[in-house]
């Protein structure tokens, strides 16, 4: 019987193991990256960086962070099938997600189960995880667009022959294999095909969760078929927030020192999402986010210091605001007894 238990457990099992293990391989790897960056760049850059920037490190922290903050938060209040909670609320819950994204292995499952929690007593499970499922694609369809400006500006400041904006170019190719495959699965009724999926597998997973999955497929296609403007409003939010993180590079390189356009730090900043979109896989993005600035900076030009220190800059205030969010996390109150339960969902 032992053996038998054994045999009904494995599939489910084997799979997670094998997930934990390329998860620490990977993170080995960005980590030895990381630390390969800083002993080629040398400690002293970095540190000199770090004294430019001096006090101006809080206004980094605080003031444009808030603003594609908001955006971000924007473009998920309109992928809300009903809306209903109000926007400070919804961006304290975003930055909760956010916080268990980073600093959990559990990735961005475990950001998005955050979320669905932290809304229980306000919104519907079905209908929060509809509107994870769509401000996700406006998300990566808005990143997608923002490459394709980063890609249209580089040709203006640089040769049309240079290695970064081929290798941009890829990425932009990649971006928009990835954004239709996933309308595609979206439209096919991806998430009751994945439930059968696992019970094909032998993971039981119970009716009440087929009947979940059914009502999220649902929820997906009212919503596409229905609120096209609410659509369009949350990928323009979205994209909203790319130009505004732009906009917070051109801000640290100032402040390191680097006299950088408004074009040149949209173009850094387009080459980063790509690279961090392109290797989602690697735990909190480590080492692979540093030498995509890196490998961006030494392009337009300025040294590999400032790029690997325009990315720890970003380490520290991600850092920040993800002790933010955990506070907020441990912050929520427990669940009332007026909660929505699950299988409403």
């Amino acid at each position: 019987m032992i053996a038998r238990l054994r045999s009904h457990r494995s599939p489910a099992v084997g799979s997670a193991r094998a997930t934990r293990w390329w998860r620490g391989a990977l993170l080995l790897v960005g980590a030895a990256l990381f630390a390969f960056l800083i002993a080629e760049i040398g400690l002293a850059a970095i540190e000199s960086s770090f004294r430019t920037l001096s006090w101006r490190l809080l206004i980094v922290l605080v003031f444009p962070c808030l603003v594609f903050k908001l955006f971000d938060t924007l473009g998920w209040h309109f992928a809300f099938p009903r809306v209903t909670v109000p926007l400070l609320t919804l961006m304290k819950i975003r930055i909760a997600g956010q916080a268990v994204t980073v600093t959990t292995p559990t990735g961005t499952l475990g950001g998005d189960a955050v979320k669905a929690w932290m809304l229980r007593d306000r919104i519907r499970t079905r209908e929060t995880l509809v509107s994870l499922i769509v401000v996700k694609t406006t998300m990566v369809a808005s990143q997608g667009l923002f490459l394709a400006l980063g890609v249209l500006v580089a040709r203006r400041i640089l040769s049309l022959d240079t290695p970064l904006i081929r290798a941009m170019e890829w990425l932009l190719v990649l971006e928009a294999i990835a954004v239709g495959g996933f309308l595609a699965v979206q439209t096919a009724g991806m998430v009751g095909k994945g439930e059968r999926l696992l019970r094909r597998f032998g993971i039981r997973t119970g009716e009440r969760a087929g009947a979940a999955a059914e009502g999220i497929d649902r929820g997906l296609a009212t919503f596409y078929r229905t609120r096209r403007g609410s659509l369009l409003l949350s990928l323009a939010c979205n994209l909203a927030g790319w130009v505004a993180s732009a906009g917070e590079t051109w801000l640290i390189l100032r402040f390191l020192g680097a006299a950088v356009s408004v074009p040149t730090a949209l173009v850094i900043e387009a080459f980063g999402t790509g690279v961090r979109f392109a290797t989602f896989f690697v735990p909190a993005q480590i080492g692979v986010a540093e030498g995509g600035s890196v490998a961006a900076c030494v392009a337009l030009g300025l040294s590999a210091g400032t790029g690997l220190s325009l990315g720890l800059v970003r380490r520290v205030r991600e850092a920040a605001w993800a002790g933010i969010g955990l506070l907020f996390v441990a912050g929520s109150p427990r669940p009332s007894r007026a909660m929505v339960p699950v299988s409403e969902a």
